[in-house]
């Protein structure tokens, strides 16, 4: 497994896994916007599992280990909301929930700082794992 990009500075690393709809990839990071996210597309992560994430998480050195990422997967081209998928590697590696991009910025600001941890995220998701804001809907 290829080691996991590392994500600029205060940003959050969203990982392109499916490469099946370049136009959904583009309406994903217009949504999400520049200036919130380290976007990585390289056709090496195609079809990764979350496993393998957690996997590589793990056998990194401890300076580039991440606490969570965001992955672009067939379901985040798929939906309409382009819902992404956000990946817990720290606490409970593995654990992940859906939000859509006009939560990402939300999200990521606070993981990014340690403001609230993963868990409070996943832990508000709704009953499909998608996480609609803290109570604001």
């Amino acid at each position: 497994m290829l080691p996991l990009p590392q994500p600029d500075d205060l940003h959050s690393l969203v990982l392109r896994i499916d490469f099946t709809d370049e136009t959904a990839w583009t309406k994903l990071q217009v949504a999400v916007g520049a200036d919130h996210a380290t976007f990585v597309s390289d056709p090496r992560y195609a079809d990764v599992t979350i496993q393998d994430l957690v996997d590589a998480d793990a056998a990194a050195i401890d300076d580039h280990k991440l606490t969570y990422l965001f992955v672009a997967d067939a379901t985040t081209m798929a939906d309409d909301e382009h819902c992404i998928l956000a990946v817990d590697l720290y606490d409970e590696p593995g654990r992940a929930f859906r939000l859509p991009p006009r939560w990402y910025a939300d999200v990521s600001a606070n993981l990014c700082i340690a403001n609230l941890d993963f868990q409070d995220f996943a832990n508000a998701s709704d009953e499909t794992g998608t996480y609609r804001g803290l109570g604001e809907e």
